[in-house]
């Protein structure tokens, strides 16, 4: 096993263990983003409005993959999230995500 495959599989396996544990998708990528692609069942909250709507993402009462393009607004969603008592990881791009379900 190679040291990408080590890391990336590390990443799959955080994702497919939050799934079996009814983590929800928390898109953060803009409207017009979202309007062009999104997986199915996820939430959207862009991450300028996350702060604002926290209230909704704690009243889901589940862990969290946040994702997004590539992975750097999702790192921050996730960060946030933590510093606000909610279970969270950064799924890191929406397609990449998406394809570990």
């Amino acid at each position: 096993m190679g040291f990408l495959e080590f890391i990336f599989g590390a990443k799959k396996r955080q994702v497919e263990e939050y799934v079996s544990n009814g983590a929800v998708i928390l898109d953060v990528r803009t409207q017009r983003e979202w309007d062009n692609g999104h997986i199915e069942n996820s939430v959207h909250i862009p991450l300028n409005e996350l702060n604002n709507r926290v209230a909704e993402v704690k009243a889901l009462n589940k862990p969290v993959i946040a994702c997004c393009e590539s992975g750097v607004r999702s790192a921050k969603a996730a960060k946030f999230l933590k510093l606000n008592n909610i279970n969270a990881i950064n799924g890191g791009g929406w397609v990449s995500v998406k394809n570990k379900l």
